[in-house]
C-alpha cells in the first residue's frame, strides 16, 4: 500500500494569512476543501478560491480545521519542506548534448541528477522535453491553465528529435505542444544547437514550424551546445567557430525581421554567447521583447549594460579611491572591461581590474562565468594583487548557497586568496554598489 505523502510546512511568510492563523513550521497540511493535495499543481489550483477550508495537523497530532476568506488569487504564505510536494522526476532521455553526462566524476551527487519535471518548468522556469510528461500531467496543465511551460524543442523533425534525445518517444511527445496551443497555454521554447545536427536547414525548418504556434509560444531561444573535456564515449560533437556563430546570427536576424513585420514580435532570440563568439554588437534592448529568456542567457549582457547606464546617469560621481578585481569567464571579460570604463568615467580613481579565468576544471572550451569553479579561481588568482575585494557573479554559486560547483566555499576561497570575496547579484545596480563599496 502506497504511503500518503506528508506536506510539512518549512516556513511561514511574515504578515501572511498563515501567520494570522498561527500556523508554524513543522505543521502538516492535510487537505484543502476536503481534497488531498498530491503536489504543487493541486495546491496552487485549490487555494485560488475566495473561501477555503484547510485541515492542519500539528506536531503533537492535534488537528485544526480552519476556515479562510480571502481574495481569489491571494497566497496563504506557506512554504513546504519539499517544494514540489512530491518526488522529483528524473529524465529518461540520453541526449547527445546533455551537460550532466559531460561532468567529471567525484562531484556532489545532486549535480548528477537529471530533472525533466514539468512542475519545475512552472515553478522555477526549467526547460522540459515533454518526453517525461504523462498524459495526465498534460491534462492537468490544461485544466489548471498553468503557464508558462518552458519546452526544449531542439528540432521539430521527429526522427531527428528521437536521435538527439535518444528516446523513441521524443517525436510523438511534440503532440502535447499542439494540445497546449489549442488550450491557450503560454509557452517558451529553446533549441540547443549542435553543429552539423540541427543547424542550417534543420534550424530553418524548426523555426518555421514553431512560429505557427505564435502567440501562445511567445519566445524561442537558440543557444550553442556546451562541450566539456569529459566526452569520452559520447556522441562526437564539434564546437562552433567564429564563422559558424556569424552564420547563425545572420539566419536568426532574418527570421526576427520577418516575424516582427508579421507579428510585431522578434520571437526567436540568440543566446548572448553567439554575439560574443562572433565578435558582433549585441542587439538593442527593444529586440529582446521584454527579456523573456534571461535565465537562458538571452539578453543578460544587454540588460546589465542598460541597468548600469541608468544607475550611472543618476550619479554625480566623486573622487573616491578604491581598487577591486572582478573575476569572470573568458567570454564575458571583454564586455565587463567596457562596463568598467563606464564606471571610471564618473569615478576616475576607482580601479577595476577584470580578470578572465580559464576553465581548467571542465575544459577550455567552457568560457562562461557560471561554470567556473573555486579551484580554478584559487589557482589562477593566487599571487595577484586583487585590491580591496574580489567580486564574483552569483551565477557561480549553487542556488541559495555560498558554494562553487566543486564544493569549495566562498569563505575557503577568501582565506586562500587573503581577500574579501563579494558575491554580486546579476544586475547593474548591484554591480555598481559592489564596485564602489556602497
Amino acid at each position: 500500500m502506497k504511503k500518503n505523502k506528508e506536506h510539512i510546512i518549512s516556513r511561514i511568510e511574515p504578515g501572511s494569512i498563515a501567520e494570522e492563523l498561527e500556523l508554524s513550521p513543522g505543521d502538516v497540511l492535510v487537505s484543502v476543501n476536503g481534497q488531498r493535495v498530491e503536489d504543487i499543481f493541486d495546491y496552487h489550483y485549490f487555494i485560488n478560491e475566495e473561501y477555503l477550508e484547510i485541515l492542519i495537523r500539528k506536531p503533537d497530532g492535534e488537528e485544526w480545521e480552519l476556515e479562510i476568506e480571502k481574495e481569489y488569487e491571494d497566497d496563504l504564505g506557506i512554504e513546504f519542506e519539499n517544494g514540489l510536494m512530491d518526488e522529483y522526476r528524473s529524465c529518461r532521455n540520453k541526449c547527445m548534448f546533455c551537460f550532466i553526462d559531460q561532468l567529471p566524476g567525484g562531484m556532489r551527487d545532486t549535480l548528477y541528477f537529471k530533472d525533466d519535471d514539468s512542475r519545475l518548468s512552472f515553478l522555477q522556469g526549467n526547460y522540459v522535453t515533454l518526453t517525461n510528461m504523462s498524459h495526465e500531467d498534460a491534462e492537468r496543465i490544461i485544466r489548471y491553465h498553468l503557464s508558462p511551460i518552458n519546452i526544449s524543442f531542439h528540432t521539430t523533425n521527429r526522427e531527428l528529435r528521437c536521435k538527439m534525445l535518444n528516446n523513441r518517444f521524443a517525436g510523438e511527445a511534440l503532440d502535447k505542444v499542439e494540445q497546449f496551443y489549442k488550450a491557450g497555454i503560454t509557452m517558451n521554447g529553446q533549441i540547443v544547437l549542435c553543429k552539423g545536427i540541427n543547424d542550417g536547414e534543420e534550424l530553418e525548418r524548426t523555426i518555421e514550424a514553431l512560429a505557427k504556434y505564435l502567440p501562445h509560444l511567445q519566445s524561442l531561444s537558440v543557444v550553442p551546445v556546451g562541450l566539456t573535456d569529459y566526452r569520452e564515449g559520447l556522441y562526437p560533437l564539434e564546437p562552433f567557430t567564429r564563422e559558424d556563430a556569424q552564420q547563425v546570427l545572420r539566419q536568426l536576424h532574418t527570421w526576427q525581421n520577418r516575424l516582427f513585420e508579421e507579428h510585431k514580435t522578434h520571437f526567436v532570440h540568440a543566446g548572448d554567447e553567439w554575439y560574443l563568439l562572433a565578435g558582433e554588437e549585441l542587439p538593442k534592448e527593444e529586440s529582446y521583447d521584454g527579456y523573456l529568456q534571461l535565465e537562458n542567457g538571452v539578453g543578460m549582457v544587454r540588460l546589465l549594460h542598460e541597468e548600469l547606464k541608468n544607475e550611472l546617469a543618476c550619479c554625480s560621481g566623486d573622487d573616491r579611491s578604491r581598487k577591486v578585481t572582478i573575476a569572470t569567464g573568458t567570454l564575458a571579460a571583454p564586455i565587463l572591461m567596457k562596463e568598467a570604463e563606464q564606471i571610471r568615467r564618473k569615478y576616475p580613481n576607482v580601479e577595476i581590474q577584470i580578470f578572465p579565468v580559464k576553465n581548467d576544471f571542465f575544459g577550455r572550451s567552457i568560457t562562461v562565468a557560471g561554470l567556473l569553479t573555486g579551484q580554478d579561481l584559487k589557482k589562477q588568482l593566487s599571487g595577484h594583487a586583487l585590491g580591496e575585494e574580489l567580486l564574483l557573479t552569483e551565477h557561480m554559486m549553487k542556488s541559495g548557497e555560498r558554494i562553487f560547483l566543486d564544493d569549495m566555499t566562498v569563505e575557503e576561497l577568501s582565506r586562500a586568496l587573503q581577500v574579501p570575496v563579494i558575491i554580486v547579484e546579476s544586475d547593474g545596480k548591484a554591480l555598481l554598489e559592489a564596485v564602489l563599496g556602497d
